[in-house]
């Protein structure tokens, strides 16, 4: 049987004749790290200048290699199979394929980690989306971009934008004709603060690709971290437009579900109101849904998490009923939101337990922590800027979130970066590779009824 590379027809995604609907995970922690994902604090080349610093040369290269190679597997892929998903959306972080001292010579490596599970899914006939999601001089203000700075240079810097056309070019010669690679995902969560670069780049990067690779399906992200599509123009062709769809109530400030969240009353339909104003660009061009990122956060507690299930179920419901498709947020991790999570009593989590303490302390990782212990840091400042300047309201989402990114996204965060690598001191390279291993499909927890919720929504 011909495997087909897929390829949009009007509102669905098709390979062949048949309408596929992607649904599957975010594969958030490994090609691209994150601060809650794995533990550390601040922006991923932070954490990673820090242990090198002190596990030395061989320590971390153990510890890296055996991390990459052990963060998913063939195990994962069968995992994957038997929840019934098919797709998994691998973002990247553009430093495996290109240094900053070397602009434009792409390196082997990066193709080599892709590789690795491109196959693994395809052989358990899984789809892969290529998602780009940290880009030189960063696309977006968060850590997620591996941005230290809150400034998103990408936007108006050429070189930058250089850079990831080529990047792009290689990428796509290196995948064409993959029937089992669903298409790329070029920019994750842009932040173009001016709104003015987004659309000219998109149609640049999407010539560049298609002189390149003209058949596999571009997967665009909105400006304003994929909430904003009235800055792109008309829909290319062979485009998906994609929408991130968090609800207030699975935040990790969350209220009760149905109930407050961040001062709004939100229920079902408020829910499904929301996914329909995300997503109305797709039915205005009657162009396929791909919800990109969406889904809670878990705190430990049975009763909000149950009601954090339940507002997975109702989320999963509503793609259904609008043909959605969607890519839940994340994998595995250390025990925020993955369905495969790290053993709390691994050696790795209980080296690093003292440094999470701190980390939730100070709140310093944006997803996964408040901002309770800081409240007598922030408050005067809040409170000055309502004062004196009541109308500074910085891109993206105003002037309250811009102070805490700068006092706990990244000032605090860069003061613990040296006490996350400090947790690893002494460790020779035998442990350090031992410790990478945590990650380990076999070495990992499955949470159960994440599991069980999947497994019905894909049946």
């Amino acid at each position: 049987m011909t495997q087909h590379v897929l390829r949009v027809e009007g509102t669905r995604i098709v390979a062949g004749d048949e309408p596929v609907t992607l649904k599957g995970f975010g594969l958030g922690g490994w090609m691209n790290m994150e601060n809650f994902i794995t533990g550390y604090a601040g922006a991923e080349s932070q954490q990673r200048r820090a242990l090198r610093r002190v596990l030395g040369e061989e320590a971390y290269e153990r510890f890296f290699g055996r991390f990459m190679a052990a963060f998913f597997t063939a195990e994962d892929a069968a995992f994957l199979q038997s929840l019934g998903v098919n797709s998994l959306r691998i973002p990247f972080n553009y430093r495996h394929f290109e240094g900053d001292a070397e602009p434009f010579v792409i390196r082997a490596e990066g193709f080599r980690l892709l590789d690795q599970v491109v196959e693994a899914c395809a052989s358990h006939g899984i789809y892969t989306i290529i998602d780009l999601h940290a880009l030189p001089g960063a696309q977006n203000q968060h850590w997620h971009s591996d941005n230290p700075t809150q400034w998103a240079h990408f936007w108006s810097q050429r070189q930058f934008q250089d850079r990831v056309v080529h990047l792009w070019e290689s990428i796509a010669d290196h995948y064409r004709g993959n029937p089992w690679v669903a298409g790329y995902n070029p920019v994750n969560e842009p932040g173009d603060v001016e709104g003015t670069a987004i659309g000219p780049f998109y149609r640049r990067l999407e010539a560049a690709i298609r002189a390149v690779d003209p058949d596999h399906i571009l997967f665009l992200d909105g400006n304003r971290y994929s909430t904003q599509f009235d800055q792109l123009g008309d829909p290319l062709p062979n485009c998906v437009y994609t929408a991130h769809d968090y609800a207030l109530p699975g935040f990790v400030d969350g209220g009760p579900y149905p109930g407050i969240s961040r001062g709004q009353y939100v229920d079902r339909d408020r829910v499904e109101e929301t996914f329909l104003e995300r997503t109305a660009y797709m039915r205005e061009t009657g162009t396929p849904i791909w919800v990109g990122e969406f889904g809670p956060v878990y705190t430990g507690d049975p009763a909000r998490d149950e009601q954090r299930y339940r507002l997975l179920e109702d989320q999963l419901a509503i793609f259904d009923r609008h043909d959605a498709s969607w890519a839940l947020w994340t994998y595995k991790d250390i025990g925020l939101q993955g369905v495969v999570t790290v053993d709390p009593d691994s050696a790795y989590l209980r080296r690093i337990a003292p440094v999470l303490e701190r980390k939730a302390r100070f709140g310093v990782d944006s997803w996964g922590s408040t901002d309770a212990g800081v409240r007598d840091i922030l408050e005067p400042i809040e409170r000055l800027f309502q004062e004196e300047f009541p109308d500074f309201q910085p891109y993206p989402w105003g002037a309250r979130r811009w102070i805490h990114g700068h006092v706990r996204h990244v000032m605090l965060a860069e003061a613990l970066v040296d006490e996350f690598a400090r947790a690893f001191e002494g460790v020779g390279p035998d442990e350090a590779e031992a410790l990478a291993d945590a990650f380990s499909f076999r070495q990992c927890r499955i949470r159960e009824d994440l599991a069980t919720i999947l497994r019905r929504a894909t049946s």
